[in-house]
Formats: structure tokens, sequence, C-alpha cells
């Protein structure tokens, strides 16, 4: 039965996966375009994907590198750029309990793709949800890194392809997954709390701009998380 389950977690997370994979394999083919554009070897930035595995972060290293050794900057802008991390791997902490030897590679293939597929798909009966998330994240990661080396193998050829507007993809499709939550929440209060986050990110927007929005949003959302469920009663379960 178990074996059953796993099988089919695998046939139920890969077309998921699919449209996934296309969004961030023109992200990789534009990180590895970038990286060899700034004199670094085409190895640079599979290397980097494979060892960092935080896309945001990743495209901000091809500059620490090219700037120059400087660590103490280097931690503060991977605070900034991937402090979200922080609160969504808390989120995530009672899902990824007892998976066994699953755990280490699914936690250390978490980002923000994994994330939103993990959290947000509703699993059918006939399917092990600790190997749905194994196999979700071991995809991702696979994607992004071969992305990154075809990027970095043949940016001169790829240089010349007109690829714009196909970067909404991903944007696209985190859309897609947010309403989905929205419209499949178990009662009101989830939607409220998803709208009102919503709209404090775009105020945090306007407010800080696109560096620290992300970081300075997500911390009022875990506030007033906690206010509402430590001071106000409100439990979304």
């Amino acid at each position: 039965m178990n074996e059953i389950k796993h099988r089919s977690a695998f046939s139920f997370a890969f077309p998921i996966m699919a449209p996934m994979g296309i969004s961030l394999f023109v992200i990789g083919l534009g990180f590895g375009l970038y990286a060899t554009s700034q004199g670094l070897p085409w190895w640079t930035a599979p290397v980097l994907a494979a060892t960092i595995f935080a896309g945001s972060m990743e495209f901000v290293t091809i500059g620490m590198l090219v700037a120059g050794f400087d660590p103490i900057n280097a931690f503060i802008l991977t605070m900034l750029v991937n402090g979200r991390h922080f609160f969504y791997g808390l989120s995530a902490l009672q899902r990824y309990i007892h998976m066994g030897w699953k755990w280490f590679p699914t936690v250390a293939w978490m980002c923000d793709e994994s994330f939103a597929i993990n959290m947000g798909t509703k699993l059918p009966e006939d399917v092990d949800e600790k190997w749905f998330y194994f196999h979700v994240s071991w995809l991702n990661y696979i994607f992004w890194v071969f992305s990154t080396f075809i990027g970095g193998l043949f940016g001169n050829l790829l240089a010349a392809v007109d690829l714009r507007g196909i970067d909404f993809v991903l944007p696209g499709l985190f859309i897609v997954v947010f309403l989905e939550m929205l419209l499949n929440a178990k009662n009101n209060k989830i939607r409220v709390f998803g709208v009102a986050g919503v709209v404090m990110a775009l105020i945090m927007l306007v407010l800080v701009g696109k560096s620290l929005f992300m970081l300075l949003s997500m911390t009022c959302m875990l506030f007033v998380c906690y206010v509402a469920y430590k001071w106000g009663g409100v439990h979304l379960d």
C-alpha cells in the first residue's frame, strides 16, 4: 500500500511541477546568461545554483563576486534578500515531520516555489504527502540547476533569443496558487488574513521599495498573526 502511495505521489507531483519547471528554466537561462556576461566561467551559474539554491541571492552573488571579497556585506545582503525563508520555514515545521531520510533534502531544497506548491496543494487520499513534498522539492532543485547549466554553457548562443515577457510565467503561477488557496480556504478568517497580507505587502512596497518590502511585510504579517492568535482568540485551523 505504501509503495502504491509512493508512486502516486510522483505521478501527482510531476504534472504540477512541469509548468513550474518551464518558468524556472527561463529564469535559469537568464541567470546563466548574466553570469557569463559578467566575465565569469560558464560553470559559475550551475555551481552557485547547486550550492546556494536561492534564486534572488544567486543574482546578487554574481555582483559581489565581480566587486570583490566583502563577507560582512554578503551576510547583510543575504539576510535582507532571503530573510523571508525564516517565516515560511517556521510555518512548514508541522508538515515536514516523520519523513525519515527525506527530511533533510526536502528542507534543504525548500524555496518559494516548493513551499507554495507543498502548502497549497490539496492531496487525494491515495497520495503520500511526505513523498509528495520530497518529489516537489527535488524536481524543483533539478529544474533550476539544469536550466542554469544550459544558460551558462550556451550563453552566447542564447543571448540572441528574444524572451521578453516570458518571465511573467512564474509570478502568474504564484498568483494562481494564491487564488486557489484563497478560494479553497476552510473559513473566512483565512481569506481575510490572505487579503490583508496582500494589502500589507503593497503598502510596504510603496513605503520602502522593492529591496526591503518582502522582509518587512512578512515581519508585520507574523506580528499581526501572533497578536490575533495570542490575544484575539483567532485559530485558523
